[in-house]
């Protein structure tokens, strides 16, 4: 009983989870639903704009909410793009590709951008993969999301 009582040593504060968190009190959350969120805001998805500091400002997101990848097929003055889903924390920070998934190929970014569908909660790490990670590593186009679950809020 008293590990019980340690382990749940929040539940007075309003931290219903266990987890240690305490952040105030444990409610719904207000949103209605899913949200489709594009990636960059009105930036679109491009070389040299910082996605990890737009995700930190933008979220939190959630399961079951939709990124929108949006950028121009590549032409004469556009650089090819794309989208890549890491299999992990170390190629994340590495920008290995070689064991990626690729969500959305150079071509397939214009209309309505190449949609992700947040379906678990578990950590998504996103890259270009074009120029051989150069577009990762130098142009700042990575970013990670781990979403909550809808419906709580803390």
């Amino acid at each position: 009983m008293v590990a019980i009582s340690t382990a749940n040593k929040d539940w007075q504060h309003g931290n219903y989870t266990g987890w240690g968190f305490n952040h105030g009190p444990f409610h719904l959350n207000k949103t209605n639903g899913p949200s489709k969120i594009v990636v960059g805001g009105s930036e679109n998805w491009h070389y040299g704009f910082n996605y990890a500091d737009w995700s930190l400002k933008n979220g939190p997101f959630y399961v079951q909410d939709t990124l929108v990848f949006k950028y121009n097929p590549p032409n004469n003055t556009t650089p090819p793009h794309s989208v890549y889903m890491l299999p992990n924390l170390w190629s994340f920070i590495n920008c290995d590709l070689s064991q990626a998934r690729m969500v959305g190929s150079p071509t397939q970014g214009g209309g309505n951008g190449v949609q992700f569908v947040l379906k678990s909660w578990q950590p998504y790490y996103f890259a270009c993969g074009e120029h051989n990670g150069t577009h990762c590593k130098d142009g700042m186009m990575r970013f990670f999301v781990f979403p909550k679950l809808r419906g709580w809020h803390y």
